[in-house]
């Protein structure tokens, strides 16, 4: 019998110290674990006091470092191993959220997804293709995997902010702009920001480009 591996990793409370009325999940890049964007809930939780935070460790580990933990491979980086990579990482997002959902006692609606690189990927792919929309999917530094694909596989809309420096040498600043093409060609409602002289990384002015996004959609 096949079962789904359990994700696990740090979380962090509401700060108003209730009950969380959202949830942010945070999905990490290649080689890093759920500590690397875990700070970031110290920045977003003046701003919404009532959402709880959880960033899991991905579910391999890194195939590319000593340490770490990977979505999936990219020692092979040609589009359908890239494909095939994140199929196989996206069940066991699927039924992570749905287990968290289910310990918070809340809905899809009241989830929001934060990525980066290897993260944004993963969550570009799954959450497009889950029955019903989370509230929102922000994504760092990261790309569309197959994108002539997401036509057949939409299922859902949840509103996509995308953030990427233009001289990131890890995730081609170009895969912003192929991303907003495709998300807006399949109606999805998607905004972009570029981040000038950044490379692969998140600043403090994406912080806020992030913060005012969740803002609109919450």
């Amino acid at each position: 019998m096949n079962t789904i591996p359990s994700l696990h990793g740090p979380s962090r409370g509401t700060a108003s110290g209730n009950p969380a009325k959202q949830l942010c999940l945070f999905l990490h890049g290649l080689g890093a674990d759920g500590q690397d964007l875990l700070g970031l809930a110290e920045l977003l939780m003046p701003h919404f006091p009532d959402m709880a935070f959880t960033s899991p460790n991905a579910p391999f580990p890194c195939d590319m470092a000593p340490f770490g933990y990977q979505w999936f491979s990219l020692q092979n980086t040609a589009p359908d191993a890239l494909l095939a990579g994140v199929q196989h990482a996206s069940p066991i997002l699927n039924h992570y959220i749905d287990v968290l959902l289910e310990e918070y006692s809340l809905s899809i609606s009241d989830l929001v997804v934060i990525g980066f690189s290897q993260g944004t990927m993963t969550a570009l792919h799954t959450l497009l293709r889950r029955e019903a929309p989370c509230a929102a999917v922000v994504g760092y530094s990261g790309a569309l995997i197959a994108p002539s694909q997401l036509r057949d596989d939409l299922r859902c809309r949840p509103p996509v902010c995308l953030v990427h420096g233009n001289v990131d040498m890890v995730v081609p600043y170009e895969a912003l702009a192929q991303a907003e093409r495709t998300l807006a060609e399949n109606g999805v409602s998607v905004e972009t920001h570029t981040r000038p002289g950044l490379g692969h990384g998140i600043d403090p002015e994406g912080v806020e480009i992030a913060v005012r996004f969740l803002k609109k959609q919450l």
